[in-house]
């Protein structure tokens, strides 16, 4: 079996994360619904999300986005990139929750930071984000959001666990001590 170098693992990592950002534009511009960003998730993937919780299975994860989802893109929520790190499997990306135009043109924004797990063939098994949920709770009551008919509220008691899948628990430490 080849040895798999970390900078090929990075470079291959890098190029699905811009696939994903990529639908992930595209559905904040209405081209695709929400159901399409599950397909870069691993079957048994866990997606953690700040107002939502951990959602397990590539299925979860779709009906996760298309709930949580309903009501904000379509009315000017989006999460535009800003940068991202590689090491290994793992991607940390920062990025803006844009939640509309004030009047004077500035954009009520909330940043917010991102951590996946690659697994290979383009597929992401692990995903957490972090969202100052307060900032976003005051953001919303200066700007008078009023949520539209279709807004899910998130669960009353998510499960708030941050553990990666068993099956690709050996990620975080498959290159240590490696060099280049």
């Amino acid at each position: 079996m080849p040895t798999i170098l970390k900078q090929e693992i990075e470079d291959e990592a890098r190029e699905a994360y811009q696939h994903f950002i990529k639908m992930r534009d595209d559905i904040d511009a209405g081209i695709h619904g929400w159901d399409r960003l599950a397909d870069f998730f691993t079957e048994d993937a866990v997606y953690i999300d700040p107002a939502w919780g951990r959602w397990e299975t590539r299925e979860g994860i779709r009906e996760f986005f298309v709930n949580s989802m309903a009501g904000l893109t379509a009315y000017g929520w989006s999460s535009p990139e800003r940068w991202i790190m590689v090491d290994g499997h793992r991607i940390v990306s920062q990025w803006d929750q844009l939640m509309g135009t004030k009047e004077d043109g500035s954009d009520w924004s909330v940043p917010g930071l991102s951590t996946l797990y690659y697994a290979g063939d383009g597929l992401f098994c692990y995903s957490l984000d972090f969202l100052n949920m307060k900032a976003i709770g005051e953001t919303l009551k200066a700007m008078q959001w009023r949520p539209p008919a279709e807004f899910n509220m998130p669960p009353k008691n998510p499960d708030w666990s941050t553990a990666m899948p068993q099956a690709w628990a050996h990620l975080p430490d498959c290159f240590s001590g490696e060099q280049g």
